[in-house]
């Protein structure tokens, strides 16, 4: 469900416009916005006083808008998402840096329960590892922060290098630079430690099937959003790097050529009535 500060009769015709099959949730005042503790303060200071700061024009910037703050921005939430379980209890929250930009559902799925898309992957199959490979989503917005996913399967009796490896290339993989794609950290699981006994050797290794997950976010500023717009996908392009090897052999490294292609969608400005 979604909580913002608008009437029901305005969320009554946003629902009915745009097909919306989940709860909408009015909270005309913004009581419980204001309980979760994430009311968006800057919209009101830069109304009011200080609204010719420097420092308060640059907070619009982030945490409002491009095109400046209005009386009817008093209110709003700093945009966020807070997972619930069956009883209720928040158990975990999801907030972004800038106004712009927005987790995806299933990005945030994928980040809480690792391997679990409904988009098709891509597999390849090696001598030492299967990888397939996803997005969280088949379409995006701009602002959006969705995932680039590998499912990857070492085989048996092989194992790749985990973070911490030393003299050993560890997997990992490149985005070719985008002018509308900025790359976050990769998140790595948790790698066990492997003993090579003939050189009495211990190294952080992958040996069962495990998942990378790549976050990445969609431009949505407004010069983005021109450059894009009338195009109907966009495409992201890299390589997935490892060494692998068994109880007796290291393999030569390996850089595996990978794409994903979304479709876009297009950012949804209008809010009905008001």
């Amino acid at each position: 469900m979604a909580i913002s500060y608008d009437p029901p009769e305005t969320l009554k015709a946003f629902t009915d416009r745009f097909g919306i099959t989940y709860p909408l949730l009015s909270d005309v005042g913004s009581p419980t916005i204001r309980r979760f503790g994430i009311l968006n303060t800057v919209a009101e200071e830069a109304v009011g006083p200080n609204k010719d700061d420097p420092d308060v024009a640059a907070d619009v910037l982030k945490y409002v808008s491009e095109v400046g703050a209005s009386e009817r921005m008093v209110g709003i939430a700093y945009p966020g998402t807070f997972m619930l379980d069956p009883d209720g209890t928040v158990t975990s929250r999801h907030f972004e840096v800038s106004y712009i930009e927005r987790n995806t559902v299933a990005q945030v799925q994928v980040s809480l329960n690792g391997s679990d898309s409904s988009v098709t992957g891509t597999r390849v199959t090696t001598d030492q590892v299967d990888v397939t490979t996803y997005t969280t989503d088949e379409a995006v917005a701009p602002g959006n922060r969705f995932a680039l996913v590998f499912d990857v399967r070492p085989q048996p009796g092989v194992h790749v290098y985990a973070p911490g490896a030393a003299d050993y290339r560890v997997i990992s993989f490149t985005i070719e630079p985008h002018d509308f794609v900025r790359t976050l950290p990769v998140t790595y699981p948790d790698s066990e430690i492997y003993h090579f006994e003939p050189l009495d050797e211990r190294v952080p290794v992958y040996q069962r099937p495990f998942t990378l997950v790549q976050e990445v976010v969609l431009a949505g500023n407004m010069a983005a959003q021109r450059e894009m717009r009338g195009s109907e996908t966009i495409t992201i392009n890299g390589t997935l790097d490892y060494q692998a090897c068994d109880d007796k052999i290291c393999f030569n490294p390996v850089s595996l050529p990978v794409s994903w292609t979304v479709a876009l969608r297009p950012v949804v400005f209008e809010r009905p009535g008001r």
